[in-house]
């Protein structure tokens, strides 16, 4: 390259009048030019003034979550904002109205548990009992309450329109002791090929099921066609 060029590229990279007669010095990149003392760059005082900014938006006061519900009656020192409270005694005996610290000093001193069993009467009425035992009995009692439910459950079944009279009775027994532990019956009749040009077949033998289980079981939902099949349920009494 000839020095007349390499010095008008010069001069068209770098001030001319500062490099006339000597190399061009390159500056690394990334390095920052000296700038007089007590200034500073445009980003670094654009920062500081987000970080100052950002340092007083973000102090605030800790936010405090409500405190959860509480699960059950109100007992004792729970029980607020209430001067007088209709009083019942461990007996069952009404005491009257009397007022909220009179009845808790009177729970303290039986050993017991002044219990609000109906907070929205007007004064709300309160018991002396044991709240152990009492939520352990009412923990019982729903416990055997699950243990005796009945689960409903739907039993199947099927039919054909030209069913013969023993396989009818043989389902018809099925169904009677469905009925007798209490589940409910799903009666299908599946229709096949052109059997589905006498639907009134089928019928015929839905509604002498359902007459002959009219004394323990009733119609829930009437005959519909579904399809090649027609449905219906019948429910205990």
């Amino acid at each position: 390259m000839t020095s007349r060029r390499f010095r008008r590229i010069v001069e068209q990279r770098f001030d001319a009048p500062t490099l006339v007669g000597r190399k061009p010095r390159r500056i690394a990149r990334g390095a920052f030019r000296a700038r007089p003392e007590g200034t500073a760059s445009p980003a670094i005082a654009a920062a500081g003034t987000s970080t100052s900014s950002e340092e007083i938006t973000t102090i605030r006061r800790p936010f405090r979550a409500p405190p959860p519900p509480k699960e059950g009656p109100r007992i004792n020192r729970e029980i607020r904002g209430v001067p007088q409270i209709q009083l019942i005694d461990e007996e069952g005996t009404n005491v009257g109205v009397v007022a909220f610290y009179d009845a808790l000093d009177r729970a303290e001193e039986a050993g017991l548990d002044l219990v609000e069993i109906a907070p929205n009467s007007v004064p709300p009425v309160c018991k002396l009992l044991d709240y152990g035992r009492f939520k352990f009995l009412a923990q019982k009692k729903a416990a055997e309450a699950r243990r005796n439910q009945k689960v409903v459950e739907i039993k199947e079944i099927k039919l054909r329109p030209g069913i013969d009279d023993h396989d009818y009775d043989t389902k018809m027994k099925q169904s009677r002791r469905f009925f007798e532990e209490g589940d409910k019956v799903k009666v299908t009749l599946r229709f096949r090929g052109r059997e589905m040009a006498h639907q009134d077949l089928g019928l015929q033998v839905l509604a002498r099921f359902r007459d002959d289980t009219a004394d323990i079981a009733k119609v829930e939902a009437d005959p519909r066609l579904e399809g090649k099949q027609m449905i219906m349920i019948l429910a205990p009494r």
